[in-house]
């Protein structure tokens, strides 16, 4: 069912790229309703003819256009870009924002007016649709603004509405964790090139057996320890494996990166 609203992207990189596709796939809003800002003509260029959607260098004309507005710029060009269209944003204008480690006390300050403000921590995976996102709204967000911002990460993914304070453990346990994953895709890989298998069949083996795994925790509700142990015949294979992954602090050197990963972002 399409949604009623013009939808805005200050910043068209991948993850804005990655929820243009969402939209447009799950058919929320025509592509009339979309339009794209970006500092190089050859990004909007590129927005325009891959998604047929309106594209600009002008961001004050993006806010002009948006119910809601998507600012998908780097945390280090937040603050340029909120003054350049501060002026341009109404009452009734949706703000959502995807940079770490900007609050919504500081936006708010840096707006310098009342403005309905959503902060989120995306991943990457939104990309193939397999997006995970924490989504945080201010006191100004009714739940009909909330619904209306639900709908549009649910085109891309899961989401979960928590409490802002949560927004930078969400960064160190979904939206930087993909690239603990990759790396854990890979070494699964080199130790099977290692013994003899191509690679390219060993990262399909690899990321298949991640694929399935995930969706094994999300789809039966067993605890992963459960799940874990149905793999693990006594005296075999996997328990001698999950074994050295233990001797080695497999575990701890996990919890060990992704609270460094958490602590890292509430200093940003």
């Amino acid at each position: 069912m399409e949604m009623q609203c013009k939808i805005g992207f200050i910043g068209c990189g991948n993850m804005a790229g990655a929820m243009i596709s969402g939209i447009l796939r799950k058919n929320l809003v025509p592509a009339e309703n979309l339009m794209a800002s970006a500092k190089s003509e050859e990004t909007v260029r590129r927005a325009a003819d891959q998604f047929s959607i309106a594209a600009t260098r002008d961001n004050t004309r993006v806010a002009d256009f948006s119910d809601v507005l998507v600012l998908a710029v780097k945390p280090v060009y937040m603050e340029e870009v909120i003054r350049e269209i501060a002026e341009h944003i109404t009452g009734n204008t949706i703000v959502v924002t995807l940079a770490p480690g900007k609050t919504l006390s500081w936006l708010g300050q840096t707006f310098g007016k009342e403005v309905k403000l959503v902060r989120t921590m995306p991943n990457t995976p939104a990309l193939v649709g397999e997006g995970m996102t924490a989504l945080s709204p201010n006191e100004r967000v009714t739940e009909d603004d909330l619904a209306v911002v639900e709908e549009i990460f649910q085109s891309f993914g899961r989401y979960a509405v928590v409490p802002e304070p949560m927004i930078d453990v969400v960064t160190g346990v979904s939206g930087s964790s993909p690239a603990y994953a990759f790396l854990f895709i890979e070494a699964l890989a080199d130790a099977a090139v290692h013994e003899g298998m191509p690679r390219g069949q060993a990262y399909t083996f690899a990321a298949q057996t991640l694929l399935g795994s995930a969706k094994m925790v999300l789809e039966t509700g067993k605890h992963p320890g459960a799940l874990k142990d149905m793999v693990c015949s006594p005296g075999g294979t996997t328990i001698e494996a999950v074994r050295v992954l233990e001797e080695k602090g497999f575990r701890s050197a996990v919890m060990d990166a992704t609270i460094a990963c958490i602590r890292k972002a509430r200093d940003l």
